[in-house]
């Protein structure tokens, strides 16, 4: 029995099943990890969801920027980009099943047995765990409640830039949702940039990656994350580690197995 963590599969559901097979995937036995992004640039979004969904427990989900992105779509709160290929996810016969069940999924996992907490672009560096957690559920509530549809229409935004624990409302919310499936840089004095998604070799003066943030609350537990695919999933920090390794653009597809570390890639 192992627990497998899968980076951005974006719509690319034959890399996936390729990969399923490297690691001999046994849905009895094993449970897959996805860091979000389940969907969009990848030519079958509808296909990929459609598995994932149909995994039932032995599939752990939380959402990614993408997934947002289709879910502000699917409640008419957004226009389409031109670049967007989940159109097949839209005009699926199963279009409210797919999004009902995706709109249903949280924004962090925390298994404390195997010592991991899973999302899709990382850990505010000024969160302990409980309030990552505590962070992450609010806008889980949120989703599944009755004001989803208008919490999606006022979704994006890059302010606030900065936590405050007082923050309420839809600023705490973005502010939540940003953190979560959006950041990858930071300044030293906690405010996100969210525009500069270059590699960790490029200069940034001022901006460190979020795991680089001198004064970062460690976590008493290992963080797992996507997102990045320009890291290319080497980060040099102890017991952060990257999953995207940029499948959509051509590169592989990776899954860490949990219980050693051990790392497992597919051509895309």
């Amino acid at each position: 029995m192992s627990t497998y963590a899968i980076g951005d599969v974006q719509g690319c559901f034959e890399p996936l099943q390729r990969l399923l097979d490297e690691i001999s995937f046994q849905p009895s036995r094993d449970t897959l990890w996805f860091c979000g992004d389940l969907v969009n640039r990848g030519p079958h979004s509808a296909e990929t969801l459609r598995f994932i969904k149909g995994l039932g427990k032995r599939a752990v989900v939380v959402l990614g920027n993408h997934d947002f992105h289709l879910l502000a779509i699917a409640h008419g709160n957004l226009k389409k980009h031109a670049e967007s290929t989940f159109q097949d996810i839209l005009e699926a016969p199963d279009r409210e099943e797919l999004i009902n069940w995706l709109q249903h999924q949280p924004l962090v996992h925390y298994d404390e047995t195997l010592n991991y907490v899973l999302c899709h672009a990382g850990i505010y560096p000024w969160w302990d765990l409980n309030t990552a957690l505590s962070c992450g559920k609010e806008v889980e509530v949120m989703l599944k409640s009755s004001h989803a549809s208008n919490f999606l229409h006022v979704l994006y935004g890059n302010e606030p830039a900065a936590w405050d624990p007082l923050l309420q409302g839809v600023d705490r919310f973005r502010f939540i949702v940003n953190c979560f499936t959006r950041m990858r840089y930071c300044y030293e004095d906690g405010r996100l940039n969210l525009k500069n998604k270059g590699p960790l070799r490029a200069p940034h003066e001022g901006m460190l990656a979020w795991f680089h943030i001198k004064d970062r609350i460690p976590l008493p537990t290992r963080i797992l994350f996507g997102h990045w695919a320009s890291l290319e999933c080497v980060v040099d920090v102890p017991h952060i580690f990257g999953l995207d390794s940029g499948c959509v653009w051509g590169s592989t597809l990776t899954a860490m197995r949990l219980e050693d570390g051990h790392r497992f890639s597919v051509s895309c």
